[in-house]
């Protein structure tokens, strides 16, 4: 009924504009500036732009939507309306640091810390490019879903159980697999996809094995783990299993081999075809970043607070890359929550909420940062304004809107910064897992890291959602690319948010027999919002490999 109200206003007000072509309308802002009236937010912001080039303050961003297109989420109240999020205290409190050295102090943004002087002296610092390369470009925005078939499952499915087979095999450990259905008395060797014998979650005693068309006809054996001292499984996991099946009706596992060897991400090369590159014209020798070193802020929505719709939590989180200055700054969805409770509560489209206040606010952002800051977007199945399904096509964004600065990837999505491999993913896969999973802990009584774990099941596995069937909720398509949710190869940093506790960590994989494998960096930069208050967001310098990068989880 509200926005139905505000919609009438609205009208009224166009329809006294177009009777009164000089008429000017005051926002709260300038009736505050008439006034004199000290506003709240300029004690602490951070500082505008030289007088040389457009004065922007992304605290005020919303004035300047507004003004521009009358709309009812008036983001210029916010210098009457008093939100939680907006009176808290700590501001930009860093909760968690890795390496020696920090990647910045504790901020606390204060017009007082700095002179013009000072920030046209920092803002004249040349700032390196970031090198920027797409892997993939499927599925296609405006591409085809809902015509998900059975034919479509089974032969993604089974061409996983196939791909491991023969990734067991090149690793030259492993026997030739063989049907674990078969009754035999010697130790063989399986592989197959972990599977539950009815609904419900997976314990020990509904286990079951579905082996490969090719090994088995795609029957089930029901496998017994009483004999395995350490394991951790879960719906929809591909394994090695190594046993012997006495009777033919089960088969007794020794040992689980839930890791294969994995590429290094140094020998990922997909055909020109599947590349998209973003930088046709190459650096200069002067303005070449150095290799293997990236500096970046990633921030996972919702962008707004659960009590409104003002996007606080985005424009403080743009004003704090203003200061920062990272080559990169990733933002993974939802933008426009699906969940949110005032969703239903204004008159525009949820298109235009997207573009008016995420794109907006984005496009202002790296005009006032210059050519040096890129800006990557990742939609999640949460978007309102967004296809429902996954993998998830790109935004479809105005190329004229981009500039060269703005790219929306797919979920999930593979792609090179200054030669730094990453993946990223949107949705809350370790959560998912998490529910599913079941695990017995080595006798010595260590249970190690459980986060570091589910994180290692996405590399193990090669997939960005191992688990089949999906979690309630997640509308996986197998019609369209399912190649997007293969990991061809371990990515340096690995990005998936979840409403886990939020981490980063250095996840290390065995390679062949020796135990020197490949590292991934692998974060959860949590939620920027969070309720009525703000959460957390990651700031993170990369510097040659995962055990030397800096990293700050950082509270907004």
């Amino acid at each position: 009924m509200d926005g139905f109200l505000l919609h009438l206003q609205n009208e009224q007000k166009e329809a006294l504009i177009k009777e009164e072509p000089g008429l000017h309308v005051y926002s709260n802002r300038d009736v505050d500036m008439i006034l004199n009236v000290e506003l709240e937010d300029t004690k602490e912001r951070i500082l505008d732009t030289p007088t040389d080039r457009p004065s922007i303050q992304y605290e005020n961003l919303g004035d300047l939507e507004i003004r521009a297109n009358r709309s009812v989420l008036s983001a210029c109240k916010q210098s009457s309306i008093v939100t939680p999020f907006g009176q808290r205290t700590n501001k930009f409190v860093i909760q968690f640091k890795t390496g020696t050295e920090p990647i910045a102090e504790t901020v606390k943004v204060e017009c007082e810390d700095e002179t013009m002087e000072d920030e046209i002296i920092r803002r004249a610092q040349p700032v390196k490019k970031c090198s920027l390369l797409i892997h993939g470009s499927k599925p296609e925005p405006g591409c085809r879903f809902m015509f998900d078939r059975i034919e479509d499952k089974f032969n993604s499915l089974e061409n996983r159980i196939r791909r491991h087979t023969s990734a067991f095999l090149s690793s030259g450990q492993h026997k030739e697999p063989v049907d674990p259905t078969v009754a035999s008395q010697k130790s063989v060797f399986a592989v197959g996809m972990i599977c539950c014998d009815g609904e419900g979650h997976l314990n020990e005693k509904s286990v079951l094995l579905q082996s490969s068309v090719e090994h088995s006809g795609g029957q089930r054996v029901r496998l017994e783990l009483e004999k395995v001292s350490q394991y951790s499984i879960f719906l929809g996991q591909v394994v090695g299993i190594v046993g012997n099946n006495p009777s033919g009706h089960c088969l007794v596992a020794s040992n689980v081999a839930d890791s294969i060897p994995l590429l290094a991400s140094s020998d990922y090369d997909l055909k020109p075809s599947k590349r998209q590159a973003l930088d046709e014209m190459s650096l200069s020798d002067s303005q070449s970043p150095t290799v293997s070193e990236l500096s970046m802020i990633m921030a996972a929505g919702p962008f707004t607070t659960a009590d409104n719709l003002l996007f606080e939590p985005l424009t403080e989180l743009l004003a704090y890359a203003t200061r920062k200055q990272p080559q990169l700054l990733i933002l993974l969805g939802p933008f426009v929550d699906s969940e949110h409770p005032e969703k239903a509560t204004f008159d525009r489209s949820f298109d235009e909420v997207f573009h008016q206040e995420i794109i907006r606010r984005l496009r202002d952002y790296v005009e006032y940062m210059g050519s040096s800051t890129r800006v990557l977007l990742v939609p999640s199945i949460r978007d309102a304004n967004h296809d429902f399904v996954f993998p998830q096509p790109p935004f479809d964004i105005d190329p004229t809107e981009l500039k060269d600065k703005i790219t929306s990837l797919t979920n999930p999505g593979l792609f090179d910064a200054n030669e730094i491999t990453v993946g990223c993913c949107s949705v809350d896969v370790l959560k998912h897992i998490s529910g599913e999973e079941i695990s017995r802990n080595p006798k010595d009584g260590s249970s190690g890291d459980r986060l570091s774990r589910l994180a290692t099941h996405i590399i193990r596995q090669r997939s960005f959602y191992p688990l089949y069937p999906p979690t309630e909720g997640v509308p996986l398509d197998f019609s369209i690319a399912p190649e997007a949710l293969n990991i061809p190869a371990i990515p340096q940093i690995l990005i998936t948010p979840s409403d886990l506790a939020s981490f980063v960590k250095v996840l290390s994989l065995e390679s062949g027999e020796t135990k020197d494998g490949a590292k991934c960096l692998c974060v959860n930069p949590g939620r920027l919002a969070k309720g009525i208050g703000g959460c957390t967001f990651v700031e993170l310098n990369y510097n040659g490999s995962p055990d030397t990068a800096h990293a700050s989880i950082i509270r907004i």
